[in-house]
């Protein structure tokens, strides 16, 4: 199969490339990349003419929960996937807490067994930290890597114990794999709900210090200068959290993190409405709190751009804040609140943003060992078109999940996507 996009703006920051061109695919790679390209093996391919859109490499999720074993009703790996692909992402990292969790190679198998059926974009299972993600006991990491599984966590769960912790770092830094780290000290946040600070007190709601994050941000620092270990820090939220990240990485440790589209578009305060779409895990923090992740995005601090992508059903959400349960949808909204919030704010420019959404995150679990995140010559042809002049309005047409549990309903936001490939097939648009 031979596929030409022509007259696209293409950016892919792994080639530093801003401007016009021309694209090329053969057999599911990209073939040659250029502003006029001459090349014989154009004769008879199928040609898109792109209209002068932004063409970037494929998008890439590092956490999203497709609640599938156990929660179908929320969302299943179909269903997921087509979300993804609908929001440009061609690539998602799916998070091993489902019911049962992701501890055991049938699971890991059953999943991408799935994923494979369903035929959208390409999913990567990460399994458990600890068996049962319970915290005392770690999985065999060594037999879940050979079945599929590309990092560990135990994410929405943090590993307490340090001794275990510091033992899965030791035995994934032999098998050049992340622990993906849920940072929560669970007895500084006890049973706190939202963030901890002025909107807590005048609600009169529990709340979660910034300093439960950050005390397990600190320890699994150590322990990843201890053990020589990658520990990839999901989800930050605090000012602390990306004061440590910014210093350990100036002293050369193997420490990655991300944050949430959430977390740099909202605060605490919408928490005043009492909308249950609004509570999450981190929670939203304070407008300093915000500022400092804009800071850390423009800097080079942040990895990457992650949904953590965490569909509920009506009844999950509608009922007491305290009870409701914690998190959002993702995929659909994530390209278009970066480019409203970060590119059209000037808080960082366009090839900065699509590097957090593709090459950045493709980095982090070596998935650019496999082409994703570039579209060099030789990288899987996986590209999403997108649409800068157009705006959409996040409705329920709008989002494909199965789930609708946003805090961005009925906002209007830039960056349609017209089309996504996946190894130079059509998946959507």
């Amino acid at each position: 199969m031979t596929l030409l996009i022509k007259n696209a703006r293409l950016v892919d920051p792994s080639q530093k490339w801003d401007g016009p061109a021309s694209l090329l695919v053969v057999d599911g790679q990209v073939a040659a990349v250029g502003e006029n390209l001459v090349d014989p093996r154009i004769e008879g391919a199928e040609i898109v003419d792109a209209g002068g859109r932004l063409l970037v490499p494929g998008l890439v999720d590092l956490h999203v929960h497709f609640r599938e074993p156990g929660q179908t009703a929320k969302e299943n790996i179909e269903t997921g996937c087509r979300a993804a692909v609908a929001g440009g992402f061609t690539a998602v990292c799916a998070m091993a807490n489902t019911k049962p969790v992701n501890d055991s190679v049938a699971i890991t198998e059953m999943m991408l067994t799935r994923a494979r059926k369903a035929g959208l974009c390409r999913y990567f299972p990460l399994g458990t930290v600890t068996k049962g993600a319970a915290g005392e006991e770690l999985t065999d990491y060594g037999t879940l890597k050979a079945s599929g599984c590309i990092a560990f966590s135990d994410d929405g769960l943090p590993v307490m114990n340090a001794a275990i912790m510091r033992r899965a770092l030791e035995y994934t830094g032999w098998l050049d794999m992340p622990i993906v780290a849920h940072e929560e000290d669970t007895n500084l946040a006890a049973k706190g709900y939202i963030n901890e600070g002025a909107v807590s007190a005048y609600l009169g709601c529990l709340g979660i210090p910034a300093a439960a994050e950050e005390a397990m941000v600190a320890r699994d620092i150590v322990l990843a200068e201890h053990t020589g270990g990658h520990v990839h820090l999901a989800h930050l939220s605090t000012k602390g959290s990306l004061r440590l990240v910014r210093e350990a990485k100036a002293r050369g440790l193997k420490v990655t993190c991300e944050v949430t589209p959430h977390h740099f578009a909202l605060t605490d305060r919408e928490l005043v409405k009492f909308d249950s779409d609004f509570k999450m895990n981190p929670p939203l923090r304070s407008q300093a709190d915000l500022d400092a992740i804009l800071e850390a995005l423009a800097d080079g601090t942040v990895d990457a751009i992650a949904t953590d992508h965490a569909p509920h059903t009506w009844d999950d959400k509608e009922c007491e804040l305290r009870d409701a349960s914690f998190g959002i949808i993702g995929l659909e909204t994530a390209l278009p609140l970066t480019l409203e919030l970060l590119v059209d704010k000037k808080v960082i420019t366009l090839s900065r943003a699509v590097e957090l959404l593709s090459g950045g995150p493709a980095r982090v679990f070596h998935l650019d060992r496999q082409g994703l995140g570039s579209l060099k010559p030789g990288s899987a042809a996986d590209f999403t078109l997108v649409d800068l002049e157009a705006r959409v309005t996040v409705d329920r047409a709008f989002v494909q999940s199965r789930s609708f549990n946003t805090p961005f309903k009925g906002w209007q936001l830039p960056g349609k996507v017209v089309a996504t490939w996946v190894g130079g097939a059509k998946v959507w648009g």
